[in-house]
Parts: structure tokens; C-alpha cells; sequence
């Protein structure tokens, strides 16, 4: 049969339309991956001792197993490797360093660093002038018509370090006060002497002290002898060259002379480096900075000096807590405005970014957090979940603090402020060495995610040359991500995980709904002992923020269903109502909730008048009483509540109530217990949803979304397809099933654009596979145990003692029949596994079963006989016990060395042995597909 050119020409038309629909409809919904979805590496360089090849190779092993990037962190060196040590921004070490930038650029990898060695930021050379601070107060006594004539000095039984002397003033009997600094009688101090060239501060010579000779005339008198003192805090974990003071972290200038020798090295460099890491806060009692008072004076308006006696005095009273407030804030205003911004500003010039853990500062954690680039939070310990199998054995681990309130400081300051990706450090002290395995590893990492994170970094991998000996060069408080550690085979199913995550979850942007403001003044104002420095440490949570309204209302917003993003008094100034939403640099917010709070400065309040007469959704659960601070704390007291009275401001009698009265509703999928994030992408939404509960749910789950197809995406599988859904209303209900600790992604879009989602079904009860299995000890040591073949699944440790103290993979072979050749769909089901497993099925590799459940799903068996192959990888840790039992030495590190995870001396010997290989029972449940 002849076609007509013209019939011709409109089949190939029609042919090329059905083809591009067709491969319109096949474009994958997974984002391309890039090497900012991967995990990155903190990488421990011990002393240094780095060279070429083992750099080389360990880069190679860390892209091989899907790492994106490392943060080269410099630290204490290995006994016996001395004279591989490189000081730290020397010609060598840089050479090291451009190296290292070199082979990641060839592998499509990014290098960042710490700016120093060890942690916090400090070195050799950080003069005494620059070193962290403190305040130190002497006092004497004088009655009146009495004269003082004596030396100023510090106690030297008190102070190590030298101090300043900056002012001594006097407070009368009779409410006066007398600033006595110019009386002082010193003579001139060497300062070349003391390595203070270019500083001015005044440093007393012991030998030639101030002295004071003042008689008192008007009545008995109190003397204050303020000092500049110094921590003589050195840096911890520091690496060869790298040792000294910790650094000022109030002083610009102090931070100016911290950076002139990185401008120097990194000159040429710029761009090269993707970003500088700063450690959390660990810089120790440092409470003060030598212009301390005259910053005061200058930010909160009068002048302390004046105050000291309210201010050091040691009961719990109103003014004395304003004060103490005004002092803790300015600590706090340092730290951002003339450190941290001054740090970005820094990095900025030389085209860095800037990663920075703020918990543990003295501040207002969202406003640092928010001056980084990437803000990022750390988790410590091991959480517990509900997650059937989920293994959490009390002798092995240290209890958690990865709260979900305490992790969306950082989360919410990246949101609201505009950063795309929020990091963590992430698995520090998840067990005890040598024990943690990789299916510990994924609730956490989870947990994380759920809470904004979308940038993980693995607490860590230590540099270990070829050289060393197995188990290498250990860090003492990591789970050591290298291919020194047996879990190494099995890794790059995890960070495949965490990739496949991070990809939709770095998409679009966050789409939290509130804004839940904190009161940081309700910290400060208390008297916490009379301590100055108040520090927001993530080890003690319950010290500032369990049991305030702050938490409960950030708890029972989450519980209902709310996403929630954290706001502080200088982001609510920026804020900007635009279509009845609040505006902010970082996105739009349909309400702002101010839970209970005793103190709120009057500015917040006008604020907040101002946005909620501008439309915006302002929901106060309870009035503030007063204003944080002493300076005309009355008269502002008093505006505070004549704008609470003018504008008829009152509490709301229940925040959800009002919400949905403002149609602000909750994701109600949160009543199936699932946990869930959401973002979205030009109007289309993420979910990620995950589920840590002890059941299966199996249902049609809500979505707050209208008239939407739903793409089901696994991230564990790489798999999607679109969803069964039911349209109600204004809601998308989504067909799925997930098993406790399994998860999945949703993405919305307005027609279906996937092949289906396969629903499975069980058609049986599951059939155990029994038989002789076949086992073989492929890879490992000390030494590999001679094969054997086993009828029942058990612990590898109880075939022999080579065994018992094996660490490595073993393959279980077993030959079965296929139990019904009619079933197209499989779930095998290895049951107990220790720790993770590689499967084939008739010399096809079917995935890697590395996490709670250990199942995967196989297509049609052969007729007849089938070979199923499952390499089974354990933990170090009977290696590990085997080797300290026989007394041989692998702690071989300066300084800190190794301890567990209490920080006690390590060791195995008192490990029983830690069961090994396939447990089973191994199953296969036959499936059939749900309509």
C-alpha cells in the first residue's frame, strides 16, 4: 500500500507528537544529582601527616562510595609519625592543601576547612591581647576618713595570665560613686616585654603595680578594681602549628589579626576553598572583651560602671536581673555584629562561604545562625525509636540530645533568612566505637531531615595512610567512615539514602507556615547564679529551653500538625506583609505566634502592632508584662502597656482555634503517626514522610493540598510512579504503605506524568527458606575462619574462635525451589540481620538490604531450583576485642588518645562478642498487586 505525501507527512507528525508525549511522560521526577545531595566528610588530619597517593586514594575511596565533599580539620598527631607532622599553613601544608583541591575538582568534589587546627578558632599566633577574655573584679573595703593607700593588683593565686587593669571606682554607703581611675599611681609598662606590641591596653607590670592612694571623706566606701583577665584557654585538639590562645570572639580587631595570616596562605587561592567551618561555641568563661564597658555604654545607654554592685551582687532581685540581662545581651551583640558578620564579610572577599555552628554561644542563636551561609547544627548520642529491630542496647550508646525544637534553630534561621542549605554534624557518638552499624545510622539521619537539615555531614572519616595498620588512625569520638571500618562495603548504600533525600529536599523552599517567636529576654532576665555568661548549649537543654512556653507551644504546634520556623526580634524589624502573608528574606509566612512571654522590648511590640495592622495573622497566647533591660525600664514599661490597652491587643484563648478561624490548617497526616517535612516548588509541594512507629501504615493518608495527582518517590529504591489518589474538598488523599522505618517522598502536580506506582499485597504467608547454607568468609580479619556449612542461622562467632573474633563479609549460598512458579512478585525478608547484606539471586545482583526492614522485593524465581547469594557484612567490634585481648597496641595518639563513649579509658576486653552474620530466618512472602 502507497502513502499519499501528504498522509506521509501528518503520520510523522503525529508519530513525533506521541513520541515526545511518551518521553515527556518518562522524564525521571528525581532531580539530577549533584555532589551537594551527597553526604560530605569532616576528615581529621592527624598532625597533618598527610602526603600525595594517600590523599589521592582516600579521595578516590570517598567518591567511589558517594561522598560529595570533605572539611579538612587538622588535629593531634599519631605517636611514631612525628617526623611526618606539617605545621599547619606552611609551604608543605598548603601544597598538601591545593592538592587535596586539586584531585576533589577531578572527581567533581568540593574541599572545605576549618579556618585553624582543632577547635575553637585560636593558634600561635594569637597574642594575649586577642585571646578570649574575662571579667575580673577585686573589691576592698575603706571607712570613711579613712585613706586606702595600696597596690591594685589580681590575686596571682587566682590568675595564671596576666590582666589589665582598666578601671577602679567606688560606690559610697550613701548611694555616690566615684570613678578613682585617674588616681591611680603607675609607672610606665614595658610592653615589648610582655608581646603586646600595638595593643592599648594597659598591662601592670608585677613589678611596678598601679597603686592607689585615696582617702574617703564622705562615708564608707566599696572599691571595684576592674580587670581584662584572660582564660588562658588554649586550642583544643590542636594540630603541630596550631597551638595556642583561643581567640577573643567579641573583638573585631582581635578577629582582624586572626585572619591576616589565612590572607597571606590563601592568597590566589580565592573561590577555590567552597567554604570555612566554624566549630560550636566551646570557647570557655570568656564573658568579657577588653572595651567591654564602652560597647555597653554605646548599645544599651548608660554606664555600667555605675551598676557593678547591683550587677555582681550575688542575690536574685529585679534589677540586678535587668542588668545582668543588658550585659548578656551586649555578649550577645558582639558575638554577631563584630565576629561572626565580620567573619562572612571575610570569607565573601575571598569568594568562600561560611558553615557555622552557633549552639553553645552566649546569644540569640537565630540571629547567628542566620549570618553564615550554612548554619549548622550537630547531633551527640543516640535517640531512641519505636522502629521494630531497631537495635539500641543500653551498654553500647550515650543518650541523644537530637531534639527536633533544638534542631530548628538552625533550620529556621536558614529559612527565614534565605539559605538554601542547612548541615549538620552528624553521628558524633552514635555508639560506642567500632559498634555503630548502618542501619543505626538512618533514624538519625532522618530525624535530621525532618527538621530542615539538607546538607549531612558524617562525623567523620580520619586520614589513615596505607601504612598504618588496621584498624588505622582513629579519631576519639567518631564513627570513622573509611575503609578502614568493616561498614565501609556496605556505606554507599546509606549515602545513596541520604543523597537520594537531600536531592528533593535542597528543591524549591521550605514551606513552613508559622513563625513562632522567642523570647530570649525570659532567659536572660534570670538570675542563673549571678552567672554573666549564658550560654545555649545543646547538652543542656534543660537548663534554657525544656519547660519554657517557648517549647510547649513548638511541641503542641508540631503534635497538631504545624511546620513551624523560629523568629527573633531582629528578623521580626525586617519583616514586611505583603497579600496578608509576612515577608521575609527567606520566604512567606501565614502567621506569627507569640507564646507567653514575661519580657518583649517595646520595639518588638510596635512591630508587631504594625504587621498585624498591615493584615498579618499576629496570635499572642499570652501578653508580655514588661521590657527586658534597666535603662528607663519604667517608662518603657508603661508604653508596652499602653500600646497592649490602645490597640486592643489580647491572648488568644486557643491558638488552634485561631488558626484554622484564619484557615491556617495543620497537615492532619500527622494523626497516622508519620513524621513529615514539606517544601515547595513553584506552588508544587515535597513531602518527605517517614515512619518511625511500631505499625504499618496502610491507608489514604491527607495532603492540605487541592485537586492534585500525587508522584510517589523511594528514596531507598530510586523508584517512583503516581500514587492512587482520592480528591475531597479542598484535600488530596494518597494511597500508601509504609513499614516502620521505611520512607517515602510525595510531589504534587496537576496530571500524571509517571508509569503507576506498583501497591503490593502479601498472597501468602511467608515461607522460610531452609536448607544447608553454604558459608564462606570472603574478606576480613585477623584472619579469614575456614567455610562451613550451616542448617540453622546463628551467629557466626559460635562456629570457632577465628570467628569469633572475625570482622569482615562472609557469603551465605543456598539452593531452593521455587515454591509457586505462578507468583510474578517477591518480598525476601532476611530477618535478623548483623549488619548489612549484599543479595543475589541467580548471579543477578537484586540491592543491598542495609536498614530496618531487611527486605527487598524480587521479580519472577526460575522453575525449579534457584541459587540466592547473601553477603553479609558485620561491625570491627569482635575484631577489635580480639586484638586488646591478646594485648596488641592500636591507641597510639598524642594528646586526648582514645576513649569510650563516656569518655573513659577504652576498652574491648570487657565486650562479650557481638553477634555476626545472617540471623534470619530468611523468608520469601509471594505478592500480588493491588488495583
Amino acid at each position: 500500500m502507497k502513502l499519499s505525501l501528504k498522509t506521509f507527512f501528518y503520520t510523522m507528525l503525529l508519530f513525533s507528537f506521541f513520541h515526545a508525549f511518551s518521553q515527556e511522560k518518562l522524564v525521571s521526577p528525581w532531580p539530577e544529582s549533584s555532589n551537594i545531595n551527597q553526604p560530605w566528610a569532616r576528615w581529621w588530619w592527624m598532625g597533618s601527616a598527610v602526603d600525595k597517593p594517600n590523599l589521592k586514594r582516600s579521595l578516590i575511596d570517598f567518591h567511589k562510595a558517594g561522598i560529595g565533599g570533605v572539611e579538612i580539620t587538622p588535629i593531634y598527631g599519631v605517636k611514631g609519625e612525628e617526623n611526618n607532622f606539617i605545621d599547619y599553613l606552611s609551604p608543605k601544608w598548603m601544597e598538601m592543601l591545593d592538592y587535596t583541591i586539586h584531585v576533589s575538582d577531578s572527581l567533581k568534589m568540593q574541599v572545605d576547612m576549618v579556618l585553624g587546627t582543632g577547635w575553637p578558632y585560636g593558634g600561635s599566633h594569637v597574642t594575649l591581647p586577642h585571646a578570649a577574655t574575662k571579667l575580673i573584679v577585686e573589691k576592698y573595703t575603706v571607712k570613711k576618713n579613712e585613706t586606702f593607700d595600696r597596690d591594685i593588683t589580681v590575686d596571682s593565686s587566682k590568675e595564671k595570665t596576666p590582666a589589665s587593669l582598666l578601671y577602679v571606682v567606688a560606690y559610697g554607703n550613701d548611694g555616690s560613686f566615684v570613678n578613682l581611675t585617674n588616681e591611680l599611681q603607675n609607672k610606665k609598662v614595658n610592653v615589648k616585654d610582655k608581646g603586646l606590641e600595638g595593643s592599648n591596653i594597659k598591662l601592670p607590670n608585677k613589678l611596678e603595680p598601679n597603686k592607689l592612694n585615696w582617702k574617703a571623706k564622705k562615708a564608707d566606701y566599696t572599691i571595684y578594681a576592674v580587670f581584662s583577665g584572660k582564660t588562658g584557654q588554649q586550642v583544643k585538639r590542636a594540630a603541630p602549628g596550631g597551638k595556642g590562645y583561643t581567640l577573643d570572639h567579641y573583638s573585631e580587631e582581635a578577629l582582624k589579626a586572626y585572619v591576616i595570616p589565612f590572607n597571606e596562605a590563601l592568597k590566589g587561592r580565592e573561590g577555590k576553598i567552597r567554604a570555612v567551618f566554624n566549630d560550636s561555641f566551646e570557647v570557655y568563661g570568656t564573658d568579657f572583651t577588653p572595651n567591654f564597658f564602652e560597647e555597653f555604654q554605646k548599645l544599651r545607654g548608660y554606664d555600667l560602671k555605675k551598676q557593678l554592685p547591683v550587677l555582681l551582687n550575688e542575690t536574685d532581685n529585679e534589677i540586678g536581673n535587668r542588668i545582668r540581662s543588658d550585659y548578656r545581651q551586649t555578649i550577645s551583640d558582639l558575638l554577631l555584629n563584630k565576629f561572626d558578620k565580620f567573619w562572612t564579610n571575610w570569607a565573601h572577599s575571598k569568594n568562600f562561604k561560611t558553615k557555622l555552628q552557633a549552639h553553645g554561644s552566649p546569644g540569640n542563636l537565630i540571629d547567628l545562625y542566620a549570618s553564615a551561609d550554612i548554619p549548622e547544627c550537630e547531633t551527640f548520642g543516640s535517640m531512641p525509636f519505636d522502629i521494630p529491630g531497631f537495635r539500641r542496647d543500653k551498654e553500647d550508646i550515650r543518650e541523644g540530645d537530637a531534639d527536633p525544637v533544638m534542631l530548628k534553630f538552625s533550620s529556621s534561621a536558614a529559612h527565614i533568612s534565605g539559605k538554601n542549605l542547612v548541615s549538620s554534624e552528624t553521628f558524633t557518638w552514635l555508639r560506642e566505637h567500632f559498634k555503630t552499624a548502618l542501619s543505626q545510622c538512618k533514624p538519625e539521619a532522618e530525624d535530621l531531615m525532618l527538621n530542615g537539615v539538607n546538607h549531612i555531614f558524617l562525623h567523620g572519616s580520619t586520614y589513615s595512610p596505607d601504612r598504618a595498620v588496621w584498624p588505622g588512625w582513629q579519631f576519639y569520638a567518631s564513627v570513622n567512615f573509611n575503609s578502614n571500618n568493616t561498614i565501609w562495603e556496605d556505606a554507599p548504600a546509606l549515602f545513596s539514602y541520604i543523597s537520594n533525600c537531600q536531592s528533593l529536599l535542597q528543591q524549591g523552599k521550605p514551606d513552613n507556615e508559622i513563625l513562632l517567636y522567642w523570647p530570649i529576654f525570659d532567659a536572660w532576665d534570670k538570675y542563673e547564679k549571678g552567672t554573666l555568661f549564658y550560654q545555649f548549649k545543646i547538652h543542656s537543654l534543660s537548663d534554657w529551653l525544656y519547660g519554657t512556653s517557648f517549647y510547649d507551644t513548638t511541641k503542641n504546634l508540631m503534635k497538631k500538625g504545624y511546620s513551624v520556623d523560629f523568629i527573633s526580634d531582629n528578623f521580626i524589624a525586617e519583616a514586611k506583609v505583603v497579600n496578608g502573608n509576612i515577608v521575609l528574606p527567606g520566604g512567606n509566612f501565614k502567621s506569627l505566634v507569640i507564646p507567653s512571654c514575661k519580657k518583649m522590648p517595646v520595639e518588638t511590640l510596635q512591630k508587631l502592632i504594625e504587621l498585624k495592622k498591615a493584615g498579618a495573622c499576629i496570635l499572642f497566647e499570652g501578653l508580655p508584662e514588661s521590657v527586658p533591660g534597666f535603662k528607663d525600664y519604667k517608662k518603657q514599661e508603661q508604653n508596652l502597656k499602653n500600646l497592649l490597652a490602645e490597640n486592643k491587643i489580647q491572648a488568644v484563648s486557643n491558638i488552634f482555634t485561631s488558626l484554622e478561624d484564619a484557615k491556617i490548617l495543620p497537615e492532619s497526616l500527622v494523626n497516622t503517626g508519620l513524621k513529615s517535612i514539606r517544601r515547595d516548588i513553584n506552588g508544587e509541594k515535597i513531602y518527605y514522610l517517614v515512619n518511625h512507629t511500631a505499625k504499618t501504615i496502610d491507608d489514604f493518608i491527607p495532603l492540605q493540598v487541592e485537586n492534585k495527582e500525587i508522584i510517589l518517590l523511594d528514596p531507598l529504591t530510586h523508584e517512583s510512579g503516581n500514587a492512587i489518589v482520592n480528591k475531597k474538598d479542598k484535600i488530596t488523599y494518597v494511597k500508601i504503605k509504609i513499614e516502620p522505618g521505611q520512607s517515602y517522598f510525595l510531589k504534587t502536580e496537576n496530571t500524571a506524568s509517571q508509569k503507576k506506582w506498583n501497591y503490593f499485597e502479601s498472597a501468602s504467608e511467608p515461607i522460610a527458606l531452609k536448607g544447608n547454607w553454604k558459608l564462606s568468609f570472603d574478606k576480613g580479619g585477623p584472619k579469614l575462619p575456614a567455610d562451613a556449612v550451616v542448617s540453622n542461622l546463628e551467629s557466626w562467632t559460635k562456629l570457632s574462635p577465628d570467628a569469633e573474633a572475625f570482622s569482615g563479609s562472609a557469603a551465605y549460598t543456598l539452593q531452593f525451589e521455587n515454591p509457586n512458579p505462578k507468583i510474578e512478585n517477591w518480598s525476601l525478608n532476611l530477618g535478623d540481620v548483623r549488619e548489612s547484606a549484599k543479595v543475589w539471586l541467580n548471579d543477578e545482583f537484586i540491592g543491598t538490604a542495609w536498614s530496618v526492614p531487611y527486605k527487598l522485593n524480587i521479580q519472577k524465581l526460575k522453575p525449579g531450583k534457584n541459587v540466592l547469594k547473601i553477603q553479609v557484612t558485620n561491625l570491627p567490634a569482635n575484631r577489635i576485642r580480639d586484638m586488646e585481648l591478646k594485648g596488641q597496641e592500636w591507641k597510639i595518639f598524642h594528646e586526648i588518645n582514645m576513649v569510650d563513649k563516656d569518655y573513659k579509658k577504652f576498652d574491648a576486653t570487657k565486650w562479650i562478642p557481638m553477634p555476626s552474620g545472617l540471623l534470619g530466618p530468611v523468608t520469601l512472602t509471594a505478592l500480588k498487586q493491588e488495583n
